[in-house]
């Protein structure tokens, strides 16, 4: 109890909130373990409760600017009372779950004499949903998300950058929040990069120094679109790796019902074309999928229709992937193709039947 005791002290002294929150929780465990169970839960209360969390929320909103832009170069967003939909790969949930868990679990790790550090990378192809994912730990852990702005912390002048860093890690550190790391590659690029310039080599090594520093008793996030460009050393900095890759069917299925929740949809309940349906959206983002069902519901509206149809969805989905391209020959074969009874493509698009038949015709 004593030593719970020293290590709250210490964590006041250096205004290290989380060491002080994790051996208070330790301190009241002992104390309910030794049948005080009413001073459990005043210190439980105050941790809970008290004016630290206040201040540092209020910390928050004063976020570090740019000295050459007088740009932010945080943005902060406070954890939402609704948990963002995240449809990954059972193996994948298990594993974010799993980090979950070591944050809402760092006092029993530490009693256990087990070190480790909350840090999290996550790596795929842009759109795949790993924003969604740092936001979705923010709301299940509670913590506000400070999101570093890139545009705003390279600076044309390289010393700068390396201030602005050392800002970023500053202004977290001993927060109760989530430092994130967005597009992480735009600063964490190889040293052996021969096109980069010696600076921008340093900024590196201060970034992985403040990396170092941060990680052993905050929590970290990092997010690139580029994993072949990030420079080895940081990959060791990450106590956990994710690859957030392309929806599977299953996936693709749950986004389906969640990007149309509100609106009825007469695909939903016919298995062969919901069915084709997932199938044309395979390899599609889930930024992609949800832009695609969002216009096709957007265009039910302006036209009054009742209900979310299955070409609706076609006709975003042919427009989306063939940007550039766009005749009405083409969108009419796709949908003949994809099962769309010619009357219907007529009503569709305000043309006669014949005409329909005789663009099928022409591309036979």
């Amino acid at each position: 109890m004593y030593t719970e005791i020293l290590k709250i002290i210490e964590g006041g002294l250096a205004k290290d909130f989380k060491k002080v929150f994790n051996y208070s929780k330790l301190l009241a465990e002992k104390l309910a373990k030794d049948g005080d169970e009413k001073m459990a839960k005043m210190v439980l209360k105050a941790i809970e409760n008290g004016p630290a969390t206040t201040v540092t929320m209020d910390e928050l909103m004063t976020t570090p600017v740019d000295h050459e832009s007088r740009l932010s170069i945080v943005d902060v967003s406070p954890p939402s009372k609704e948990l963002s939909p995240i449809i990954l790969p059972k193996l994948v949930e298990g594993k974010i779950d799993d980090f979950i868990n070591i944050v809402k679990h760092q006092s029993q790790l530490i009693k256990s004499g087990i070190e480790t550090t909350n840090t999290l990378l996550l790596y795929g192809k842009p759109g795949y949903g790993k924003t969604t994912v740092a936001k979705y730990i923010s709301e299940k852990t509670g913590l506000p998300l400070v999101v570093a702005r890139f545009d705003a912390i390279v600076s044309s002048l390289l010393g700068n950058t390396a201030k602005n860093i050392r800002k970023i890690f500053d202004f977290a550190d001993n927060k109760p929040c989530i430092l994130f790391l967005d597009e992480f590659d735009a600063i964490a690029k190889a040293r052996d990069d021969q096109y980069e310039l010696g600076e921008l080599k340093r900024v590196i090594n201060s970034l992985l120094q403040n990396i170092d520093s941060f990680a052993s008793h905050n929590i970290l996030i990092a997010a690139t679109n580029h994993p072949e460009l990030l420079d080895k050393a940081v990959w060791r900095r990450f106590n956990t790796v994710i690859e957030i890759g392309a929806p599977q069917d299953l996936e693709i299925v749950e986004l389906i019902k969640v990007f149309t929740t509100g609106f009825k949809a007469d695909f939903l309940e016919d298995e062969r074309r919901f069915d084709k349906l997932v199938k044309l959206l395979n390899g599609k983002s889930p930024s992609d999928i949800k832009g695609i069902i969002n216009n096709a519901k957007a265009q039910v509206i302006i036209n009054g229709r009742e209900f979310l149809a299955y070409e609706d969805v076609l006709v975003e989905l042919f427009e989306f992937s063939n940007h550039g391209e766009l005749t009405i020959e083409k969108l009419i074969e796709f949908l003949n193709d994809n099962g769309i009874p010619q009357a219907a493509i007529a009503e569709r698009m305000k043309i006669s039947l014949r005409q329909v038949r005789n663009f099928l015709n022409k591309n036979i």
